[in-house]
């Protein structure tokens, strides 16, 4: 079998009907929840979200949130706004920026910025950049920064400041998940999830942020097949077509450049191949690079499952309790 994006392809009418039921049985059944909460943000996976439990529940039984805050993209809102209009629901926005500022989010991030770019202050904008596991090596971050006067600014960031760094953005998706669940348990609703296949697989998640759930319909969906869907359901194009940013920094961002090994198209196959034991050389001549960065790229994908294993852990009791389930967060 020749690897390249064939292997990924889906019928989308017959997936999407699969998961709405899916949606329908969870809901009844077992989460004895009136209807779903969808966090919005103007990105693709969101938006699928949002379209299946449309589908599944009607518009009438699905409540969208728009979450903004001070580094949101400009458009992010425009576009879930666009989003909600298309679907036929009424969105609720709170900017979500005085309730992180309490917290002191972004005062620990620029502390911690401070610390390797002494400069920085306000009007600079910044991001984090990934760099080293594909190319076998150890990974690292560097940030990179933006002053007022549009110079760019680069330094490695040591363990501290990134852990720090990591530690106060994190705020935002779970301040963002409190709202979803404030809003869930007034209306009897279930929290709707929105991780992709590569994001639920690599833990590219906060845990009691983005990765907190009741349901989550398109986890085992490679971002492929999440695009896919949105062609079915013709969601505006301008989501439909939108390349995967995280919306978490100020400087505009991809999610490969801050911490997937490849562009997602290319991911999604490298994901696909190790999983279905495919060599590397045929993954090499399927993305077109060397069989040894391929190794490497089944090493970083390997390691990152293994640093975030514990993001996919429930509580951890010590002792047994007869009588109660519970499941992964």
């Amino acid at each position: 079998m020749k690897l390249d994006a064939s292997v990924l392809r889906i019928d989308p009418a017959a997936e999407a009907e699969r998961i709405c039921v899916g949606l329908r049985e969870v809901l009844t059944a077992r989460l004895r929840r009136r209807g779903a909460v969808v966090a919005i943000s103007g990105g693709v996976d969101s938006a699928v979200c949002a379209a299946l439990a449309v589908r599944a529940f009607g518009p009438q039984r699905v409540l969208t949130l728009i979450l903004p805050e001070r580094d949101s993209a400009s458009d992010s809102s425009v576009r879930a706004h666009a989003l909600a209009a298309h679907l036929g629901v009424e969105p609720i926005e709170q900017d979500i920026a005085p309730s992180l500022e309490a917290l002191g989010c972004y005062r620990w991030r620029d502390e911690a910025v401070r610390r390797v770019l002494p400069a920085y202050g306000d009007g600079w904008r910044m991001k984090l950049v990934l760099a080293g596991g594909i190319d076998g090596r150890i990974n690292y971050f560097r940030i990179v920064a933006q002053s007022p006067d549009g110079a760019r600014h680069e330094a490695r960031l040591g363990l501290g400041e990134y852990l720090q760094i990591v530690a106060a953005t994190s705020f935002k998706q779970r301040v963002r998940k409190t709202l979803e669940y404030f809003h869930a348990d007034r209306m009897n609703y279930a929290v709707i999830g929105t991780p992709n296949r590569l994001e639920y697989d690599q833990g590219f998640f906060v845990k009691n942020g983005d990765g907190s759930a009741d349901v989550k319909p398109i986890a085992h969906l490679y971002k492929s097949q999440v695009y896919a869907l949105a062609e079915h359901f013709r969601l505006p194009s301008d989501i439909a077509t939108a390349p995967p940013t995280t919306d978490t920094y100020s400087l505009p961002q991809s999610q490969d450049e801050f911490y997937f090994a490849l562009p997602y198209q290319q991911m999604d196959l490298a994901l696909w191949a190790l999983d279905h034991d495919v060599p590397a050389d045929d993954l090499a001549r399927a993305l077109g690079i060397s069989e040894q960065n391929a190794r490497h790229i089944y090493a970083d994908i390997r390691a990152k499952r293994r640093t975030t294993a514990p993001l996919h852990l429930s509580p951890i009791l010590l002792g047994e309790v007869h009588g109660v389930g519970g499941g992964a967060d």
